[in-house]
């Protein structure tokens, strides 16, 4: 009875003991150097509402020398492959990247990396949009901004579409030349 008495005693002072040696909200690691980003697409359509677009990836540069050789890094882009434009108008937004962490660095431009399978449906019949000749597979924009660490950041890449598609008499050919416009907010510490 006395080594049960004993051993009870030992289990609880193990108890205690646990529970003032534990992690405090004062432990919790708050000098993280990461920020997290999300990104979302937008379309504006008016006339061409059935255009298709291939988003491959999305991208950061974080260097000033878009040159160097890591100057971008790349964003793991969830929802890719050919999305109908007109489906993420209004209210409506395509999640691209959800909460990715980065470090928190300053940030200077963003763009999108479009696939070559990007098309618009006129009259039943689908036309091919140009990227690599007269369009533009890699559209950013300039964000210049600073990523905080322990921030999050959300970013609305808005394509008009109409201002994007146009077709090239001397190629005979659609051309997709996206016009992107970018929203950068803050929205949680």
């Amino acid at each position: 009875m006395k080594s049960l008495q004993t051993i009870k005693s030992v289990i609880f002072t193990l108890i205690i003991l646990v529970c003032f040696s534990s992690c405090s909200k004062d432990d919790i690691n708050t000098e993280s150097e990461f920020s997290g980003v999300s990104v979302k697409l937008k379309s504006t359509v008016g006339t061409l509402d059935k255009v298709y677009i291939e988003v491959e990836s999305v991208q950061l540069r974080v260097k000033e020398n878009a040159n160097a050789a890591d100057a971008w890094i790349t964003l793991n882009t969830i929802n890719d492959g050919a999305q109908k434009a007109s489906d993420f108008v209004q209210d409506s937004e395509l999640l691209l990247v959800d909460d990715f962490e980065v470090n928190s660095t300053s940030i200077y431009e963003i763009r999108l990396v479009l696939g070559d399978n990007n098309f618009m449906d006129m009259n039943n019949i689908l036309y091919s949009l140009d990227i690599t000749e007269s369009g533009n597979a890699t559209p950013s924009n300039l964000v210049q901004s600073e990523l905080l660490a322990n921030r999050f950041y959300d970013f609305t890449i808005e394509i008009d579409i109409d201002e994007s598609v146009s077709f090239n008499e001397d190629e005979n050919m659609m051309v997709l030349n996206p016009k992107i416009y970018t929203e950068l907010r803050q929205t949680k510490y």
